[in-house]
């Protein structure tokens, strides 16, 4: 029988489950479950974690029945999943509300009040990283001065994987990478923070153990066993954050190598063997956190609405689009971008501030607003598009900036997540940047990611750096053409938010 690894990443539109070869990380099978996310008011975005279980599981099942026809044998299992969202458990380990996921923007108050609380300087020095209305601590402030009684039965919280693997094995854990994301560890050193919780007056009970990415928490249930297809007793790794596992299933795990990932929100991660902070301005601007990978670190730039903008843009303006999807079968995403292809570099002017969901690098602002700037009546719907495309590829430019600026010597630029799947939206990336980027075979970035660190959890590869070696593979180059013609485009583009700050950048109230 073929020895196989099982990945699960748990993402916010759906969960991806696959499975891949341990010879050479060949996709052997996959499936995507979809669930909603909810909008409860403006700004915030909520998920339901039993529709999580619900839908790895189905996942799980769908996979397998694809696989069956090969007699693959599953050696492990891995996780990879959304970061910064609060799931708090009762003293039966039963979900008390709706997981407040990392797109929600409502903690902008108690960001403050923990900054004030711990200190600016404090919190650098103690967390590496500023208070913000994505991670995971001012989530679990907001909980407890609005919804006290509720607060009061919380035993214990988790990240949204965290959960899963609870779920999968019974045992509740919170994974390194992961871990970083909440604004409660201690990145350099890799253990809660005391100081931060006591100056929080947080209990450090409702923080589970914090474990390694690459090794064993926990085992396939009997339970889950059954309602899987599974086999019970196999490893289940500690898994990782979606950018940590993204970077592993690309094989940035060592100097020199940075990651480019359009999914919902964008990043940029660049690895780094020591836990390197900005300290070029009040708050760092790009994100330290500790990497999958061993005794190693990565800085991260975040843009929150990236595919997010592109998806507006299919939802409300690509209507003929979706129409035609639904009819023949092609994505609608590839018809937008065709369209696209078709507009000159720089769309004649036009320019588009994907801040949809606030910001995060370089403006830390969760009151940022989207727009469109510079739009004329020779603007047709194909301007519209494209400008998107190169809003968006303007924010990344904006992550990777500050992360060069670190003194970070970036080799290579690898390009994932299912808008790096456009090859009109990576060659514009490679344009803005400035630089080749390449892409792997890692698919399905993530999910490989996982399972690679199940790999090593189940003693099936020595190390990290050995999972990729013997499974990433480059396969593709884009070299940039237009980097005269973006670079000025981007010094507009840049002069826009401080611009308009005073007029989109406060709570909207008539």
């Amino acid at each position: 029988m073929m020895q196989t690894l099982l990945g699960i990443d748990l993402g916010t539109t759906g969960v991806k489950a696959a499975l891949f070869a341990v010879e050479d990380g060949r996709v052997l099978a996959d499936a995507f479950v979809d669930y909603p996310l909810y909008h409860p008011a403006p700004g915030w975005a909520e998920q339901q974690p039993e529709e999580w279980w619900q839908a790895t599981i189905a996942a799980i099942k769908a996979c397998l029945v694809k696989g069956a026809r090969q007699q693959l044998q599953v050696c492990g299992v891995g996780l990879s999943g959304q970061m910064h969202g609060v799931v708090l458990l009762d003293e039966q380990q039963q979900v008390l509300r709706p997981c407040i996921i990392w797109a929600d923007q409502r903690s902008d108050a108690q960001c403050r009040w923990m900054t004030e609380r711990v200190g600016a300087k404090q919190l650098i020095e103690y967390t590496s990283n500023p208070a913000l209305t994505g991670f995971s601590a001012p989530k679990l402030l907001w909980v407890r001065e609005h919804e006290p009684e509720l607060f009061a039965r919380a035993r214990t919280m988790l990240l949204p994987k965290d959960y899963i693997r609870y779920r999968l094995t019974g045992r509740i854990a919170m994974e390194i990478s992961d871990a970083a994301g909440t604004c409660l560890l201690d990145v350099r050193r890799g253990v809660w923070s005391q100081e931060v919780l006591q100056a929080l007056e947080l209990d450090p009970a409702l923080l589970p153990q914090v474990v390694p990415a690459d090794t064993a928490c926990g085992t396939i249930s009997e339970e889950v066993a059954a309602l899987t297809g599974l086999p019970s007793g196999i490893p289940v790794a500690g898994g990782g954050a979606d950018n940590a596992c993204g970077a592993v299933g690309n094989g940035v795990v060592s100097p020199g190598l940075a990651l480019v990932s359009v999914g919902t929100s964008g990043i940029v991660l660049a690895h780094a063997e020591t836990p390197q902070v900005d300290t070029s301005g009040p708050v760092p601007r790009v994100h330290t956190f500790n990497h999958a990978v061993p005794g190693a670190w990565y800085l991260m730039g975040v843009t929150q609405g990236a595919g997010l903008s592109l998806r507006w843009v299919r939802d409300n303006i690509g209507l003929p689009e979706r129409a035609l999807e639904r009819w023949t079968g092609v994505d609608a995403y590839e018809t937008l971008s065709q369209e696209a292809e078709s507009v000159p570099p720089g769309c004649d002017g036009l320019l588009f501030l994907p801040y949809l969901q606030g910001e995060r690098t370089p403006h830390l602002d969760a009151y940022a607003r989207g727009g469109w700037i510079g739009l004329t009546a020779s603007h047709d719907r194909r301007y519209l598009i494209r400008s998107v495309l190169e809003g968006v590829a303007f924010s990344l430019k904006d992550c990777f900036s500050i992360i060069q600026e670190q003194g970070l010597t970036l080799e290579q630029v690898r390009a994932t997540g299912g808008g790096a799947k456009s090859p009109l939206w990576r060659q514009i990336i490679a344009d803005v940047l400035g630089v080749e980027l390449v892409t792997t075979n890692a698919t399905e970035g993530p999910a490989f990611g996982a399972a690679l660190l199940a790999g090593v959890a189940a003693g099936v590869y020595a190390s990290v750096v050995e999972a990729c070696e013997r499974t990433v593979r480059v396969v593709e180059h884009t070299e940039p053409q237009r980097a005269a013609v973006y670079e000025q485009a981007y010094g507009i583009y840049r002069a826009l938010y401080p611009a308009l700050k005073p007029i989109i950048s406060k709570p909207v109230s008539f």
